[in-house]
């Protein structure tokens, strides 16, 4: 049986365990990439510390939404396989919160698709992430960048 290619979550993943089930004995895996996010102790945007992130999300809808990337990266790129793990809830600076991982015959692809179904999230997945810093808590917005990131795979953010 194979893994399901998106979980939304509250508890972590091992990224070993994850690997070894995404590449589950398909001898034309050549590549696999791999992408972890983690929560950082510092807000990426002002520079703010931060004690805590929580992350919500619209239960059926993140998944659909994540499936259906997915599915425009298994057409856009020559890869076998990927892999979303997205964390919800309380989480503290140095938890895992993403994993992204692509198989494929070469590197290239799996470095691009990797990199694509990365950005797609960091700006489209129904998530929004409220921070608790020393000013108190705030709801974070995706950076112009990350938009940016987004549009040089021919993807316009909506809200951009």
């Amino acid at each position: 049986m194979n893994p399901p290619r998106v979980s939304i979550q509250t508890h972590d993943f091992d990224v070993s365990a994850e690997l070894a089930a995404l590449r589950a004995q398909d001898k034309r895996v050549g590549a696999v990439c791999c992408f972890v996010g983690t929560v950082r102790d510092r807000n990426g945007a002002e520079g703010d510390a931060v004690a805590s992130m929580e992350l919500e999300h619209y239960p059926g809808m993140t998944e659909k939404s994540i499936e259906a990337m997915i599915d425009a990266a298994m057409a856009r790129f020559d890869i076998f396989g990927a892999r979303v793990i997205h964390r919800v809830g309380l989480l503290a600076p140095l938890d895992q919160i993403v994993l992204v991982a692509v198989t494929s015959a070469h590197r290239g692809a799996s470095f691009e698709a990797c990199e694509f179904l990365m950005d797609y999230l960091k700006t489209q997945a129904p998530f929004w992430k409220k921070e608790q810093t020393p000013q108190g808590a705030r709801w974070v917005d995706a950076r112009v960048s990350d938009d940016a990131a987004l549009a040089r795979w021919g993807i316009v953010a909506p809200n951009a």
